[in-house]
């Protein structure tokens, strides 16, 4: 039977070579290769913005040179966004964040270089495995991921939820209330079962909708790194030299290739998973890192599996994506959605993913798998390449550096709304994660519960209406579709990762090796919290009791808040030297700091007030030169030509983009020409 099908695949072979093998179509993937480097170098854009700057593009194009340039980009992107993460602590795109945690620190101990080149030979490999995988599962897939059903995927979803256990740090409840408070402001917004509103209102649209995971991941990771350094006002490494070259981290890979082997493996099967994909992929690899190494002292502080374990997953994932994109027409991600419809513009139309893509056009499915190793074989020597050159912007002052990775983050965040609310968000999101890496609460933890927050609702919803239906039939019609083999196996893979992950939580430091500090800040931290979290639960308990749309939140709410209250009686019996009570601000770095806290927060806010009022352009503009006169003390020639650089850069983007700025109370009363519009 096997033979029959491969036999049948054969003359799809070398139809698929003969395709790819033409100048014209390698040509057009090094030029997506190049754009997808390009795309992913600045944070928060990732592969959908990439893939939306292609789109008007596709109408008529020749199919296989279409793909080929989408391919290139899609590829790509997973690699190069591992320059932002490692080289200034900004995760490039919701793959990528995973890497911040061991990446930004070897960068800045000097080993920027290093950290970067096994980045790339764990991405290369990864890739390569998971076009592998993608040759074999376009035959065999099928079967596999149609056994894939509601309770199935929620408890796929609940094992990403369980890496929370890994990441929380050396208090575990905190991790656990860090990740209800993720899911709970993941579910802001019109509920999906019955369109209630949660912690939301019509009155106040911008919410209803809830918030979009560019503005989280950025606000919580981004804007905390950001701060951090510009306190210091000084280069990223804290070393002259940027460290051995490329060489030294190919030499890390293949030292722990069996470790790359089996994070490109999750990488894959997690990515055939439709929906879950690019957010958790690389969180789970790095739990399994973690989980699977004997010595875990150095996670969190420089350690280069850290880095390899991420990146070889996020890049095999896109071979996983393919499978159900390929074979079933279902998005195995945002950036596959959009490749969805790329695809129906190529051409006259011919193509169509899904089973029909099997049966008429075997030889351009097995083009895109082959196209897609390529391209992670071309883009992994560019950046290889160009590593040794790009790692020295971390010996440049960071002063210099940071207003224009702010003006980038903010474009990325109001690429929804594109309005000031993005930017209100972005700050606040920003605020929240610059407390929770003072107090040492687990962001990462946050992030899988804010990613996960509604494929868990959904499928949670889900099951229990099916389950329901089944029990009436019968209870053992009930059970059988509850507890399936392939739930069985996942809950218990999911069991043995909670206990591993608390066992070994009092070896891993979430934000770093914080100090005991006072009583006082971290308990109004945690009442902040624990209010928060009250009020999302008498909102979700005021919806009617007929909604499914109050059960999630209620259910989440009520035990982060167990957990708040247990931690504020530990916090009012523990001494303050209890590592309850870690505060950053305690550390001798943060006290030798040249700036405050409160000061460098300011500069931001005052960029937000002045947006409200003259618009983004006018003050991006105002605030990148106060920032390098007052703040970098640049000479007024040299402030004003960084400023109008930043701003022609910044208005190139939105206009390839076809993107608007926010507008402020200055453009009611003025009819301005774009882009101050």
């Amino acid at each position: 039977m096997v033979l029959e099908v491969v036999m049948e695949a054969l003359p799809a072979f070398g139809e698929a070579w003969a395709l790819i093998l033409q100048p014209v179509v390698l040509g057009y993937l090094v030029l997506g290769v190049l754009m997808g480097l390009c795309i992913g170098v600045f944070p928060g854009l990732g592969g959908i913005a990439g893939l939306s700057l292609l789109l008007p593009f596709m109408f008529g194009m020749d199919p296989i040179l279409g793909l080929a340039l989408m391919i290139g980009m899609v590829a790509v992107v997973p690699t190069s966004d591992t320059f932002a993460s490692v080289l200034m602590g900004i995760p490039g795109s919701s793959a990528s964040q995973a890497t911040v945690l061991d990446g930004f620190p070897m960068a800045q101990k000097g080993k920027a270089a290093r950290a970067l080149s096994a980045a790339f030979a764990s991405s290369l490999f990864g890739g390569l495995v998971g076009a592998s995988f993608l040759t074999v599962f376009i035959l065999v897939a099928r079967p596999i991921v149609l056994e894939f059903r509601t309770p199935e995927l929620l408890m796929i979803t609940i094992f990403g939820l369980s890496m929370v256990g890994i990441l929380a740090g050396r208090v575990a409840i905190k991790g656990i209330v860090a990740a209800g408070l993720g899911m709970l402001i993941g579910t802001i917004g019109e509920g999906a079962s019955s369109g209630d509103l949660r912690m939301s209102s019509y009155d106040f649209p911008y919410l209803v909708d809830g918030l979009k995971l560019v503005i989280v991941g950025l606000g919580v990771f981004a804007i905390p790194e950001i701060i951090a350094l510009l306190r210091n006002d000084r280069a990223i490494s804290q070393e002259p030299q940027i460290g051995g070259g490329w060489i030294e981290g190919v030499k890390d890979w293949f030292a722990n290739i069996w470790l790359s082997m089996r994070c490109s493996i999750i990488g894959v099967i997690v990515g055939v998973i439709p929906g879950l994909g690019g957010s958790v992929v690389d969180w789970i690899a790095y739990g399994h890192t973690v989980q699977s190494s004997k010595d875990k002292s150095n996670f969190g502080t420089g350690d280069v599996r850290g880095v390899i374990g991420p990146e070889s997953s996020n890049n095999a994932k896109e071979g996983g994506g393919l499978v159900p994109t390929l074979l079933f027409g279902i998005p195995g991600s945002g950036s596959m959605a959009i490749f969805i419809g790329a695809i129906a513009l190529l051409g006259s139309g011919q193509i169509e993913v899904g089973p029909a893509m099997l049966k008429n056009n075997l030889d351009i499915t097995y083009a895109i798998v082959w196209l897609l190793a390529l391209a992670n074989v071309v883009g992994t020597l560019l950046c290889i390449a160009a590593s040794g050159g790009i790692a020295k912007l971390t010996t440049i002052r960071f002063v210099l550096l940071a207003p224009f990775l702010f003006m980038i983050i903010s474009f990325a965040a109001f690429q929804s709304g594109q309005n000031l609310m993005d930017l209100v968000a972005l700050f606040a999101i920003g605020f929240l994660g610059v407390l929770m890496r003072r107090f040492d609460w687990s962001r990462p933890a946050f992030l899988i519960g804010f990613v996960l927050s509604n494929p868990a609702e959904t499928y949670a919803n889900q099951a229990i209406q099916i389950a329901q239906s089944r029990f009436r039939k019968g209870f053992g019609d009930g059970m059988d579709y509850i507890f399936s083999p392939i739930v069985l196996v996942l809950l218990a893979i999911t069991l043995v990762s909670v206990v591993l992950g608390l066992r070994q939580a009092k070896h891993i430091l979430a934000e770093g090796d914080s100090k005991s500090g006072s009583k006082r800040a971290p308990m109004v931290f945690l009442l902040a919290l624990t209010a928060f979290i009250g009020y999302a639960l008498f909102d979700a308990g005021s919806i009617p009791d007929y909604s499914r749309d109050r059960v999630f939140p209620m259910l989440v709410a009520s035990v982060s808040l167990l957990g708040c209250v247990v931690m504020i009686v530990r916090m009012i019996l523990a001494p303050e030297t209890d590592t309850i009570f870690a505060d950053s601000e305690r550390s001798a770095e943060v006290e030798q700091a040249r700036y405050s806290l409160w000061s460098t927060l300011a500069w931001f806010a005052a960029l937000l007030v002045a947006t409200a009022l003259f618009g983004f352009i006018i003050a991006l503009g105002l605030f990148l030169f106060s920032f390098m006169r007052i703040r970098a003390n640049l000479s007024p020639l040299f402030a004003a030509i960084y400023t109008l650089a930043g701003i022609a850069f910044i208005c190139t983007m939105a206009w390839a983009l076809n993107r608007d700025f926010p507008p402020g109370l200055l453009q009611a009363y003025s009819n301005l020409p774009w882009p101050f519009t």
